[in-house]
């Protein structure tokens, strides 16, 4: 684990953007979606994870989620989580872009967090448009199995990206953009296998920044990165912000 490249590189191209996927998030007890033992392996994604899905029958979708929000609802940051915000904090990163929908990086302290998938911050009544903070959907998904619309009384939908479904207006652009003129692009806890949030790498290189990628298992882009370290998200981030920050 070559946690001292990493930081030699860091701090010579600080400050850097952060990309981060599923393995961030599964040290805090959530499972992942795509890998062989995720969500998707067990489940058929269309069936469950589709915006023609929830149309169809969204209170069979919310029946499959329901368990799983209240996974993610109590959830805590872990160690990769609070290492990122401290080095955000000490200006060694610009920002985070996440495909995780969890709010564990605005939780452990980061502010400035791209959020490309959505979040579960909020629910969306597809009804009346009006919109529901997450602790009014966790009463009514307590009292309901399945959080209606106070005002209209249609099944609401999480703010989070299904299949077939357009990424939040301006999430994607933003993240682009930081990618684009990063001049080192940190991956994390993510194998690159879903785009367009996947092509954030040569968005960097492109433009003749670094990549470096901390990730359990191989990834698409291992051949581009400058530094590349397969180990959990926690123990190199938190070794990572050690030997830059003491």
């Amino acid at each position: 684990m070559d946690v001292r490249a990493l930081a030699a590189l860091v701090r010579e191209r600080r400050p850097c953007v952060v990309l981060t996927g599923a393995g961030v998030s599964t040290e805090s007890g959530i499972p992942d979606f795509r890998s062989p033992s995720g969500l998707w392996a067990q489940f058929d994604p269309l069936e469950y994870g589709s915006v023609e899905a929830f149309r169809a029958d969204p209170e069979k979708v919310w029946r499959f989620y329901a368990p799983r929000f209240a996974t993610l609802t109590e959830a805590e940051p872990n160690a990769a989580h609070l290492a990122l915000a401290r080095l955000e904090r000490a200006g060694l990163v610009e920002a985070v872009v996440t495909q995780n929908i969890d709010l564990l990086h605005e939780r452990a302290g980061s502010r400035e967090v791209v959020e490309v998938h959505g979040s579960i911050r909020t629910s969306t009544c597809p009804g009346c448009d009006a919109r529901y903070p997450l602790a009014q959907v966790l009463e009514l998904l307590g009292d309901q199995g399945v959080p209606r619309c106070p005002a209209c009384g249609s099944v609401l939908k999480p703010d989070v990206v299904f299949f077939g479904e357009l990424l939040p207006e301006g999430a994607m652009e933003r993240a682009t953009e930081l990618a684009r003129r990063a001049a080192l692009l940190l991956v994390v806890g993510s194998a690159l296998e879903v785009y367009p949030v996947a092509g954030l790498p040569l968005e960097t290189v492109d433009a003749g920044g670094d990549l470096a990628i901390v990730n359990l298992g191989p990834t698409a882009f291992d051949s581009r990165a400058t530094v590349r370290i397969d180990g959990s998200a926690g123990e190199v981030l938190a070794a990572l912000a050690d030997e830059l920050l003491g």
